[in-house]
Protein backbone atom coordinates (compact mmCIF):
# COMPACT_ATOMS: atom_id res chain seq x y z
CA UNK A 1 0.00 0.00 0.00
CA UNK A 2 1.34 3.62 -1.12
CA UNK A 3 1.42 5.99 1.68
CA UNK A 4 0.67 9.58 0.66
CA UNK A 5 1.22 13.19 2.31
CA UNK A 6 -0.89 15.89 1.65
CA UNK A 7 0.45 19.41 2.37
CA UNK A 8 0.29 22.98 2.19
CA UNK A 9 0.53 26.34 4.34
CA UNK A 10 -2.78 27.58 5.81
CA UNK A 11 -5.58 28.56 3.88
CA UNK A 12 -4.49 26.31 0.65
CA UNK A 13 -7.63 24.17 0.88
CA UNK A 14 -5.88 20.99 2.13
CA UNK A 15 -9.01 19.48 3.91
CA UNK A 16 -10.95 20.24 0.54
CA UNK A 17 -8.44 18.06 -1.28
CA UNK A 18 -8.53 15.77 1.14
CA UNK A 19 -12.28 15.53 1.87
CA UNK A 20 -12.25 14.70 -2.22
CA UNK A 21 -9.91 12.06 -1.92
CA UNK A 22 -12.19 10.52 0.86
CA UNK A 23 -15.46 11.07 -1.48
CA UNK A 24 -13.19 8.51 -3.55
CA UNK A 25 -13.01 5.95 -0.66
CA UNK A 26 -9.40 6.88 0.33
CA UNK A 27 -8.88 6.84 4.01
CA UNK A 28 -7.37 9.97 5.46
CA UNK A 29 -5.70 10.96 8.44
CA UNK A 30 -5.47 14.44 9.45
CA UNK A 31 -2.76 15.16 11.29
CA UNK A 32 -3.98 18.40 13.34
CA UNK A 33 -6.96 16.64 14.48
CA UNK A 34 -5.19 13.51 15.45
CA UNK A 35 -2.35 15.58 17.40
CA UNK A 36 -4.98 17.63 19.14
CA UNK A 37 -7.11 13.65 20.38
CA UNK A 38 -3.01 12.88 21.20
CA UNK A 39 -2.64 15.80 23.46
CA UNK A 40 -5.81 14.76 25.36
CA UNK A 41 -5.32 11.01 25.18
CA UNK A 42 -1.87 10.48 25.82
CA UNK A 43 -0.65 9.88 29.30
CA UNK A 44 2.87 10.30 28.47
CA UNK A 45 2.16 13.29 26.29
CA UNK A 46 0.38 14.93 28.51
CA UNK A 47 2.96 14.82 31.79
CA UNK A 48 5.32 16.23 29.12
CA UNK A 49 3.61 19.15 28.15
CA UNK A 50 2.79 19.61 31.78
CA UNK A 51 6.74 19.36 32.77
CA UNK A 52 7.18 22.05 30.24
CA UNK A 53 4.54 24.21 30.18
CA UNK A 54 3.06 23.97 33.43
CA UNK A 55 -0.17 22.60 35.03
CA UNK A 56 -2.17 25.05 33.90
CA UNK A 57 -1.88 23.61 30.29
CA UNK A 58 -4.71 20.85 31.30
CA UNK A 59 -8.00 22.33 33.13
CA UNK A 60 -10.66 19.35 33.94
CA UNK A 61 -8.04 16.62 32.44
CA UNK A 62 -8.80 18.63 28.64
CA UNK A 63 -5.70 20.60 26.91
CA UNK A 64 -6.16 24.36 27.60
CA UNK A 65 -5.58 25.60 23.89
CA UNK A 66 -6.05 29.11 24.75
CA UNK A 67 -3.00 29.13 27.17
CA UNK A 68 -1.23 27.05 25.21
CA UNK A 69 -1.74 29.11 22.12
CA UNK A 70 -1.19 32.46 24.01
CA UNK A 71 2.59 30.82 24.86
CA UNK A 72 3.67 29.13 21.53
CA UNK A 73 2.35 32.03 19.38
CA UNK A 74 4.02 34.59 21.06
CA UNK A 75 7.21 32.30 21.67
CA UNK A 76 9.27 30.69 18.55
CA UNK A 77 11.25 28.44 20.98
CA UNK A 78 8.31 27.90 22.91
CA UNK A 79 6.11 26.93 19.39
CA UNK A 80 9.67 24.72 18.57
CA UNK A 81 9.53 22.91 21.97
CA UNK A 82 5.48 22.08 21.66
CA UNK A 83 6.07 20.82 18.31
CA UNK A 84 9.01 18.95 18.95
CA UNK A 85 7.15 16.99 22.03
CA UNK A 86 3.51 16.74 19.48
CA UNK A 87 5.09 15.14 16.47
CA UNK A 88 7.10 11.95 17.94
CA UNK A 89 3.89 10.83 18.97
CA UNK A 90 1.72 11.96 16.23
CA UNK A 91 3.85 10.36 13.58
CA UNK A 92 3.87 6.94 15.17
CA UNK A 93 0.13 6.94 15.61
CA UNK A 94 0.04 7.98 11.75
CA UNK A 95 2.24 5.28 11.04
CA UNK A 96 0.08 2.44 13.21
CA UNK A 97 -3.08 4.14 11.23
CA UNK A 98 -1.56 3.28 8.12
CA UNK A 99 -1.00 0.12 8.93
CA UNK A 100 -4.36 -0.89 9.89
CA UNK A 101 -5.68 0.47 6.05
CA UNK A 102 -6.72 -1.90 3.03
CA UNK A 103 -7.15 0.24 0.42
CA UNK A 104 -4.33 0.59 -2.33
CA UNK A 105 -3.08 3.90 -0.70
CA UNK A 106 -4.14 6.37 2.04
CA UNK A 107 -3.44 9.90 2.54
CA UNK A 108 -1.87 11.82 6.25
CA UNK A 109 -3.07 15.02 5.33
CA UNK A 110 -0.57 17.55 7.55
CA UNK A 111 0.76 21.54 7.65
CA UNK A 112 4.31 20.57 8.38
CA UNK A 113 5.03 17.60 6.68
CA UNK A 114 8.17 18.51 5.94
CA UNK A 115 9.32 20.68 9.18
CA UNK A 116 8.32 17.26 11.17
CA UNK A 117 10.21 14.91 9.57
CA UNK A 118 7.04 12.70 8.87
CA UNK A 119 7.54 13.24 5.06
CA UNK A 120 10.90 10.81 5.29
CA UNK A 121 8.15 7.76 6.00
CA UNK A 122 5.95 8.48 3.00
CA UNK A 123 6.08 7.19 -0.80
CA UNK A 124 4.80 10.67 -2.86
CA UNK A 125 4.06 14.12 -1.15
CA UNK A 126 0.99 16.16 -2.88
CA UNK A 127 1.09 20.11 -2.67
CA UNK A 128 -2.10 22.19 -2.29
CA UNK A 129 -1.16 25.34 -3.77
CA UNK A 130 -2.86 28.52 -3.46
CA UNK A 131 -1.33 32.71 -3.79
CA UNK A 132 -0.97 33.88 -0.43
CA UNK A 133 -3.71 37.01 -0.34
CA UNK A 134 -6.34 34.24 -1.43
CA UNK A 135 -5.38 32.31 1.54
CA UNK A 136 -5.56 35.07 3.67
CA UNK A 137 -8.61 36.03 2.17
CA UNK A 138 -10.14 32.25 3.08
CA UNK A 139 -8.49 32.00 6.15
CA UNK A 140 -10.17 35.69 7.54
CA UNK A 141 -13.32 34.23 6.49
CA UNK A 142 -13.09 30.95 8.30
CA UNK A 143 -10.98 31.50 11.25
CA UNK A 144 -12.01 35.55 11.99
CA UNK A 145 -8.40 35.96 12.36
CA UNK A 146 -7.03 39.54 11.24
CA UNK A 147 -4.43 39.63 8.36
CA UNK A 148 -1.29 40.05 10.75
CA UNK A 149 -1.88 37.00 12.89
CA UNK A 150 -2.46 35.01 8.99
CA UNK A 151 0.88 36.18 8.07
CA UNK A 152 2.35 35.63 11.51
CA UNK A 153 1.28 31.98 11.19
CA UNK A 154 2.30 31.97 7.23
CA UNK A 155 5.96 33.29 8.33
CA UNK A 156 6.64 30.36 10.38
CA UNK A 157 5.95 27.83 8.04
CA UNK A 158 8.16 26.67 5.53
CA UNK A 159 8.13 29.28 2.15
CA UNK A 160 5.28 28.00 -0.06
CA UNK A 161 7.27 28.18 -3.52
CA UNK A 162 10.05 25.87 -1.58
CA UNK A 163 7.58 23.21 -0.01
CA UNK A 164 5.79 22.73 -3.27
CA UNK A 165 9.41 22.34 -5.10
CA UNK A 166 9.89 19.40 -2.25
CA UNK A 167 6.23 17.72 -3.24
CA UNK A 168 6.39 15.25 -6.14
CA UNK A 169 2.57 16.61 -7.21
CA UNK A 170 1.43 20.30 -6.72
CA UNK A 171 -2.95 21.17 -7.02
CA UNK A 172 -3.30 24.21 -7.85
CA UNK A 173 -6.07 25.73 -5.86
CA UNK A 174 -6.89 29.16 -7.22
CA UNK A 175 -10.47 29.27 -7.73
CA UNK A 176 -9.67 29.14 -11.59
CA UNK A 177 -8.74 25.50 -12.11
CA UNK A 178 -10.89 22.87 -11.48
CA UNK A 179 -9.78 21.18 -8.25
CA UNK A 180 -11.45 17.67 -8.97
CA UNK A 181 -10.47 16.83 -12.27
CA UNK A 182 -6.59 17.51 -10.56
CA UNK A 183 -7.71 15.05 -8.07
CA UNK A 184 -9.11 12.28 -10.28
CA UNK A 185 -6.02 12.04 -12.57
CA UNK A 186 -4.04 11.69 -9.14
CA UNK A 187 -5.90 8.78 -7.63
CA UNK A 188 -5.52 7.13 -10.73
CA UNK A 189 -2.37 7.20 -10.81
CA UNK A 190 -1.70 6.30 -7.32
CA UNK A 191 -3.88 3.42 -8.51
CA UNK A 192 -2.02 2.28 -11.15
CA UNK A 193 0.84 2.41 -9.17
CA UNK A 194 -0.09 1.00 -6.45
CA UNK A 195 -1.49 -2.35 -8.66
CA UNK A 196 1.78 -2.18 -10.80
CA UNK A 197 3.86 -3.01 -6.98
CA UNK A 198 1.63 -5.48 -6.09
Amino acid sequence: MLKIGLTGGIGSGKSTVAKIFETLGIPVYYADAEAKRLMNSSKSLKEAIQQNFGQASYENEQLNRKYLADIVFSNQEKLELLNALIHPVTIIDAEQWMQRQSTPYCIKEAALLFESGAAENLDFIIGVYAPQALRIKRVIKRDNLTPDEILKRINRQVHEEMKMKLCDFVVTNNEQELLIPQVLKLHQHFISLADSSS
